[in-house]
């Protein structure tokens, strides 16, 4: 694998990095007790495929503030992803293509084989020192979850969220990961030396679909119980109710229900977006699909037949629905509100904008 020599354990780790480990490595942390879950991968090379158990990789990273690529249309410029890889296990996550990068599969791989950059607080308080760094705001939670199941052994978020305000640099996080209210003192006392905004990706309240398609995810309610906890400590939060899925979470009771349990919660504000199918999500989601719902095949086929995205006509009804539920039910979104516009967050399903200009020609199932 091209990632091996990143290894922590790796022999020669430090050859070609930027810093070398003896200057990168802290002193010894707190850290949590077990794995979380996750098993180690041995001294030997991590292998693509197979049904190994769920694994934490320990890599040193070489940078972690990331700059976003100028084409993507996204209102943030920097982020910082402390983990790649997800055991949340969204079927949907348009991450997942990026495993391929490390010579892993976008499936069972991207679940399971989770790569941890044990040395992104330390690194982080090197770049936030650097003389070229101006401050600008950092987004977290736009790839992969940083409040996965591994951040309970591994802390990492605690340290950067202490490095951001030591340095009072903003940021934002979207977040399905209960977990963060661990670290909801330290993100209120972010708050109060610069601009912090939290979001929770909610998109939608059926159990049972929640089971099937986000099943290494806290349910839906306990995400809510996140807002309404931030929303009582004064700091406020949103929610992404992301992604809506046609056919199964688009009807207008069924946004209305959504709806009314984030105002219910007392979010700040809810911003809708619709499924969308990058290479690498689309085979791992059609395939599940097919399992579960084969009636609704072709639907997908229709919608998705001109690339990732969904018809803007189909968008602009879905938004229509939930606009008119969110009048009902008093979550009147004020100009400037919205993450996505102020550019202090966005996440998995908001990295691009909602209908790309050229949309990639691919099949569907």
């Amino acid at each position: 694998m091209r990632w091996e020599e990143l290894r922590d354990d790796a022999d020669g780790a430090d050859e070609g990095a930027l810093l070398s480990a003896a200057e990168l490595r802290p002193p010894p942390r707190q850290r949590g007790t077990g794995r979380a879950g996750l098993g180690s991968p041995g001294e030997g090379p991590v292998l693509a495929g197979g049904d190994d158990e769920p694994m934490a990789i320990e890599i040193r990273a070489r940078s972690i503030i990331n700059r976003v690529p100028g084409a993507s249309h996204v209102p943030f410029s920097w982020t910082i992803n402390p983990y790649r890889g997800c055991s949340h296990a969204c079927r949907y996550c348009f991450a997942r293509r990026t495993h391929e990068y490390l010579d892993l599969d976008s499936g069972r791989d991207f679940d399971t084989k989770i790569m941890v950059k044990v040395n992104a607080g330390e690194l982080l308080r090197k770049e936030l020192a650097h003389p070229r760094w101006c401050g600008e705001p950092i987004a977290m939670g736009t790839n992969t979850d940083p409040y996965q199941r591994a951040e309970g052994k591994y802390r990492l978020m605690s340290e950067i969220i202490a490095a951001l305000c030591d340095f009072a640099n903003p940021f934002s996080i979207l977040t399905k990961g209960s977990l963060i209210l661990r670290d909801a003192d330290l993100i209120a006392e972010a708050a109060a030396v610069t601009e912090v905004s939290v979001a929770v990706s909610v998109g939608f309240v059926d159990d049972t679909l929640w089971r099937a398609v986000e099943p290494g995810t806290p349910r839906p309610q306990r995400r809510l119980d996140v807002v309404r906890t931030f929303a009582d400590m004064g700091l406020g939060c949103s929610v992404l109710m992301a992604p809506i899925l046609p056919g199964l979470t688009d009807t207008e009771e069924q946004i209305d229900r959504t709806v009314a349990a984030i105002a219910a919660a007392g979010a700040k504000h809810v911003t809708p977006l619709v499924l969308h199918l990058r290479p690498g999500a689309r085979e791992w989601y059609s395939a599940w699909l097919a399992s579960e719902y084969p009636e609704l095949v072709p639907r997908y086929r229709e919608l998705y037949r001109r690339g990732s995205y969904a018809p803007k006509a189909y968008q602009e009804t879905i938004a229509a629905r939930v606009r008119q539920a969110r009048r009902r039910h008093g979550l009147i979104r004020e100009r400037g509100e919205n993450f996505r516009e102020n550019g202090s967050g966005a996440g998995e399903e908001a990295d691009e904008a909602e209908t790309p200009a050229t949309p990639a020609q691919l099949e569907l199932l």
